[in-house]
């Protein structure tokens, strides 16, 4: 098995449960816990500052925050705040974002490109304490830093990694970030064409993959009962395909199949809802870019995507059994 490994909390669990496993995924020796922000269900911050706070060893990292509705500014401060509370444990995973959702809260998501070039060019420099002056075409500074009065006036040991999935967006973060956070619901193979872009944007910037951390997220449903573990999938896949279409353009799913589950569902999906949709969802699908069935075979397929370029799989628990999730990848 892979030697690194994380835990990727979203959504289905209370929060203060989020600290008991953050905890227990330390004890494990699991290398960082990632908190989703995506859905206007739970903020990516104040978890993050939770798992800091009751944990002493491992990371904590965004899973991903966007880049459009945090002023950098405040963005900068954020994660310096993050650092103030967990020195050197803290990874900033941004991404560009995704319609409808952004266009339903009046964000219009132009120049996806430029806009994050000059979000980790400005959130870089500040977080080197450097004072900035920067008028790009989304962001405008005069002459600020990070006001540091009492505490570390020392540059932070934050990596920033772009959560991409587009090609582009992938060649990109080979060149201006600190890593990618590759993304979920795609098969292994996804990750070969993913490797070659990185590769382009990493010779723009003169490094080396070896030095280009490639952690990547990964739906994980773990139970005793294959059965089990492939139904608690399909119930969010159908959520995934219908609602965020980036996803389903990179699972490579039938057009037709995402129209009828869309027929179903509403924004926020019920439980009803999904309990009718599920079953839509090919049983073909979840093996291909899920890692979903019996402790052994999850094990099995998460070591596909390391083999294809996945440096630290984030396993994303489905199903509800966490603890059991966490065993499974016990790294001690």
């Amino acid at each position: 098995m892979t030697e690194r490994v994380a835990l990727y909390l979203q959504d289905s669990h209370h929060l203060r449960d989020g600290l008991d496993y953050a905890r227990y995924a330390e004890e494990k020796g699991f290398e960082a816990v990632w908190q989703a922000e995506s859905r206007l269900v739970r903020d990516a911050i104040v978890p993050m500052a939770a798992y800091a706070a009751v944990t002493d060893r491992i990371k904590v990292g965004s899973g991903v925050i966007n880049n459009w509705t945090r002023n950098i500014g405040l963005l900068a401060a954020t994660f310096l705040t993050l650092d103030d509370l967990a020195p050197n444990r803290v990874i900033c995973g941004i991404g560009a974002w995704w319609d409808p959702l952004a266009k339903n809260v009046g964000i219009e998501r132009r120049k996806p490109l430029t806009a994050m070039r000059e979000t980790v060019t400005v959130m870089k420099k500040l977080l080197n304490m450097e004072r900035v002056t920067f008028h790009g075409e989304f962001h405008h500074v005069d002459n600020i830093e990070l006001d540091v009065v009492h505490g570390r006036r020392e540059p932070r040991n934050i990596p920033v990694m772009i959560g991409a999935t587009g090609d582009q967006m992938m060649e990109l973060t080979g060149e201006i970030a600190d890593g990618a956070v590759l993304n979920y619901c795609v098969a292994p193979e996804y990750n070969d064409k993913a490797m070659e872009l990185l590769h382009k944007g990493l010779a723009k910037s003169g490094r080396k993959m070896d030095d280009f951390d490639r952690p990547q997220l990964i739906v994980c449903s773990v139970d005793e009962s294959h059965e089990k573990a492939v139904d608690y999938t399909k119930m969010l896949l159908c959520q995934y395909l219908a609602q965020q279409p980036h996803i389903a353009k990179a699972s490579n799913v039938a057009d037709d199949v995402i129209h009828e589950i869309q027929s179903i569902l509403g924004w926020p999906a019920t439980k009803e809802q999904i309990m009718k949709a599920k079953d839509l969802v090919p049983h073909s699908l979840v093996h291909k870019i899920t890692a979903s069935g019996t402790p052994e075979e999850a094990k099995a397929k998460v070591q596909e995507y390391v083999k294809r370029g996945c440096t630290c799989p984030i396993l994303y628990p489905v199903g509800g059994n966490f603890k059991l999730l966490i065993d499974t990848f016990a790294q001690s």
